[in-house]
């Protein structure tokens, strides 16, 4: 069921890049309607969602009526309820330690320079069917940032309104509207015109983002298929190392799960868990095609390789399930979140502990972060200069202006200047 790949050549980053590129082509799915379905949505505004939600969704009813709302939170678990409330405390609480304070400058002759955060004045944020947490790592740092208006959407499975993030949404005080994959997008970059989307999907939400780029904006990092790796040794557990592989590949069938090691006995006795334990849940089926599809062991020689393995996978995901961790972590600068130590499964964090599940993906945490509040926030400088601050500073300006040929420059910084 996962493809063994041992690190016994010279080539190995090589080979192990090559059957990573391969998934992060995206080369296997046709989003080739997407460009059509944009356009439409930007010529016809909501006539278009409605008629590509009937289509593909057969959803004739994209805003949720009051009662509908009032209906569905009603009968909700209240111990989901009650599970969103306390992730929805935790996240805000988090999230609010990520605010940092403006910088302010003022230098011996009294020019004030600042660097200031600005709020977005609108954003969109895509919620896949059933999940609300992903409402919640998204809406709260919105909000966090004072992102003015927020518009959700979430596209209805069977017709039917999904009642936990109906409750989310209400939380949050924040429009919810009923569409999904790409008219979606169209939706909220034509019809809503936000500032910002974000938000996790499958290729062609990936894919109307990659368009719309430009128009407005998006998250740094790729959102995308579910990815985990796990450094294990032969003192881990089996059975946390096997649920942590079947919980990420239960998201779908291009999710990637990898077990990285330098311990070939613990193989076999992880093929055979796995095997064991993916019969007990339902959602087997689309779990079995993943580890089929992505499911990797590499079997690393030392402590350096599974470094650099590490790094070239640069997973949305790393659990550090081994007790001697110190001597990886400081040298794994590719991850976008890193769970620490045998109690700490990746799977708490999809959820409650405060963290966002928000990650890129596709070896995008090369460069990029998982959603934080900066995500809605812009940076704006502020310049304030004296008489005195224009006159020093502007002649040595204008050297350089005049070197790199701004000759109009240095003549704008003159015209501010008494001695020019």
């Amino acid at each position: 069921m996962l493809k063994i790949i041992r690190c016994s050549k010279k080539n190995y980053l090589s080979q192990i890049t090559k059957i990573l590129e391969k998934r992060r082509s995206r080369n296997d799915i046709d989003t080739s309607i997407v460009p059509k379905i944009l356009k439409d949505i930007k010529r016809d505004g909501i006539k278009a969602v409605l008629k590509y939600e009937k289509k593909f969704s057969h959803n004739t009813k994209i805003f949720p009526t009051k009662s509908e709302t009032s209906k569905v939170i009603k009968d909700l678990d209240p111990k989901v309820k009650k599970a969103i409330d306390f992730s929805y405390a935790r996240i805000m609480k988090f999230h609010k330690l990520q605010k940092t304070k403006d910088l302010s400058y003022v230098d011996r002759y009294k020019n004030k320079i600042q660097y200031k955060s600005i709020p977005m004045q609108s954003a969109g944020c895509y919620v896949p069917q059933n999940l609300p947490s992903s409402l919640l790592m998204q809406v709260i740092p919105a909000k966090i940032a004072n992102v003015k208006k927020i518009v959700v959407v979430n596209p209805r499975v069977d017709g039917k309104l999904n009642a936990a993030v109906a409750y989310a949404a209400k939380k949050l005080n924040v429009k919810l509207v009923n569409c999904g994959g790409a008219q979606a997008i169209g939706y909220l970059t034509y019809v809503e015109k936000v500032n910002k989307i974000t938000g996790p999907g499958n290729a062609y939400v990936t894919k109307s983002k990659q368009l719309v780029s430009g128009t407005v904006g998006v998250e740094s990092g790729i959102l995308g298929a579910s990815e985990i790796c796990i450094i294990a040794d032969d003192k881990t557990d089996i059975n946390a190392i096997t649920w942590s592989l079947i919980s990420q590949a239960e998201h779908g069938e291009d999710s990637e799960c990898i077990l990285i090691t330098k311990y070939k006995n613990i193989i076999n006795k992880v093929i055979n868990k796995i095997e064991e334990d993916i019969k007990a849940i339902p959602t087997k089926e689309v779990a079995i095609k993943s580890l089929k599809n992505h499911g990797k062991i590499i079997l690393c020689k030392n402590d350096k390789q599974i470094v650099d393995v590490t790094n070239a996978c640069s997973p949305e995901h790393l659990e550090l399930n081994l007790k001697n961790y110190k001597k990886y972590i400081s040298k794994i600068h590719n991850a976008a979140s890193i769970c620490i130590g045998k109690y700490t499964p990746m799977s708490v964090s999809d959820f409650s502990v405060g963290t966002t599940h928000l990650l890129p993906c596709y070896g995008s945490a090369k460069f990029s972060s998982g959603l934080n509040i900066n995500e809605y926030l812009k940076k704006v400088s502020h310049i304030n200069l004296t008489k005195t601050g224009v006159e020093i500073i502007g002649k040595s300006a204008t050297y350089l202006s005049n070197y790199e040929r701004m000759f109009a420059h240095s003549e704008s910084i003159k015209s501010r200047m008494r001695r020019k």
